[in-house]
C-alpha cells in the first residue's frame, strides 16, 4: 500500500492538513472562549501585577454576640431563620438601605434535589431575612462552569429571583476586572467585579457537599465562582487557592446549608442515593470555623485532612477549632 494514501483513501498529506485545520479551528474557539472572560491586554497568571483590591464587608467585631449558630430543622426558611435569630437576627448584619450581594454556588447545572449547587428554598429565606431587615436590594451572582442561564433555571434560582425582584447578575466581558493580592497562590487575577460596585454587605450562601480534589466544597470553596479566566489552572494548588479565598473575601456573614449534604461524587453529583439528609444550618462570621463545623459534623470526616481548613487557620484568616468560638446550638 502507498503510505501516502490510507484513512478510507484520503492520502496522509491530506490527512495530516485536515487534522492541522482542526486543530487550529478548536484552538481558535478555545481562544475565544477564554477571551470571553479575559480583559483585553490582561496577561494572567501568579505573577504581582497592578489590579483592584477588594473592601472588607466583615463588621466589627464584637464579643457579646456569637460568632456562630448551628440551627437543626427539617424545613429551610424555619432554621436558617432559627440560625440567624441565634446570631442576634439579620438585623445585626443588614441595616435600612444596604445593597446585599449573596453569591450562591451554581456552578454546574443540577435539580436541588441533588444537593449540588445552592437550594432555592435557601436562597429565598436569606433574601427575605434582608429585605425584612431594609435591604434596598439583594443581588445574586455567580460565574458557572456550565451555561449561566442554565444553571441557574434548572437550580430553581431563576424562579426565586423572579418572585422576589432579585437583581440576577449573568458574567459578560464588562463584568469582570483585575484583582491584586498577596495570596499564597492568588497573586493577580481576573474576578468577577460587577456584583460589586454597588454592594454594601456580602452573604455567602453555600452547599454543603463533597469535592473530588479538595474533599469538600462549603463556604471558602464557594467564592472559587467569582474567578474568572483559565480557573482550572488552579486545580493542581487546590487547598492554597481555597485558602486564599480566606485572604481575598471578608463577608458580612457565611451561610453554609446543611440540610441536604452530597456526601459522595462531589461536586457534580448525580445520583439521590449520594444524598444525605443532615437537616442543619451553619452560619456565622467565621467562614474557617463554620467549614469545619461542616466537614466533621456534616459530611462526617475527619478535620486533619482538609489541608485548606488548616493553611487558612495557621494563617489566621479564621480559627478550625470551631468549639473555641463563641457558638449556639438551637432547634428551628
Amino acid at each position: 500500500m502507498n503510505p501516502e494514501h490510507e484513512n478510507n483513501g484520503i492520502s496522509r498529506r491530506e490527512f495530516i492538513r485536515r487534522a492541522g485545520a482542526t486543530g487550529a479551528l478548536i484552538a481558535g474557539a478555545a481562544a475565544a472562549g477564554y477571551a470571553l472572560w479575559q480583559p483585553k491586554h490582561f496577561v494572567p497568571g501568579f505573577e504581582k501585577q497592578k489590579g483592584l483590591s477588594l473592601k472588607s464587608y466583615a463588621l466589627e467585631p464584637t464579643k457579646l454576640l456569637p460568632t456562630m449558630a448551628i440551627a437543626h430543622g427539617t424545613e429551610h426558611e424555619k432554621t436558617i431563620r432559627a440560625a440567624l435569630g441565634a446570631l442576634g437576627g439579620m438585623g445585626r448584619f443588614i441595616q435600612r438601605g444596604d445593597v446585599v450581594m449573596i453569591k450562591p454556588n451554581v456552578a454546574f447545572d443540577r435539580p436541588p434535589a441533588l444537593a449540588a449547587t445552592t437550594h432555592p428554598d435557601a436562597l429565598r429565606a436569606v433574601a427575605k431575612l434582608c429585605f425584612e431587615a431594609g435591604a434596598a436590594k439583594v443581588v445574586i451572582a455567580d460565574n458557572p462552569i456550565n451555561s449561566p442561564t442554565g444553571c441557574f433555571l434548572k437550580s430553581g434560582l431563576t424562579a426565586v429571583a423572579a418572585e422576589l425582584n432579585l437583581d440576577l447578575l449573568y458574567p459578560e466581558l464588562a463584568s469582570f476586572s483585575p484583582l491584586e493580592m498577596n495570596g499564597e497562590i492568588l497573586k493577580h487575577w481576573t474576578f468577577f467585579n460587577a456584583p460589586f460596585k454597588r454592594a454594601t454587605k456580602v452573604i455567602g450562601l453555600a452547599p454543603c457537599k463533597d469535592h473530588n480534589l479538595c474533599h469538600s466544597s462549603m463556604t471558602m470553596k464557594n467564592w472559587y465562582g467569582l474567578l474568572g479566566g483559565r480557573r482550572n489552572q488552579f486545580h493542581q494548588h487546590i487547598h492554597s487557592i481555597v485558602s486564599d479565598f480566606a485572604l481575598m473575601m471578608k463577608p458580612t456573614l457565611v451561610i453554609l446549608d446543611g440540610m441536604n449534604v452530597l456526601m459522595r461524587n462531589g461536586p457534580t453529583g448525580g445520583r439521590l442515593s449520594d444524598v444525605k439528609p443532615m437537616n442543619t444550618v451553619v452560619a456565622g462570621t467565621d467562614m474557617v470555623a463554620v467549614d469545619s463545623y461542616g466537614y466533621a459534623n456534616l459530611l462526617e470526616r475527619d478535620l486533619a485532612e482538609l489541608t485548606y481548613i488548616h493553611k487558612a487557620h495557621d494563617r489566621g484568616l479564621g480559627n478550625k477549632n470551631w468549639k473555641d468560638a463563641f457558638y449556639k446550638e438551637v432547634q428551628a
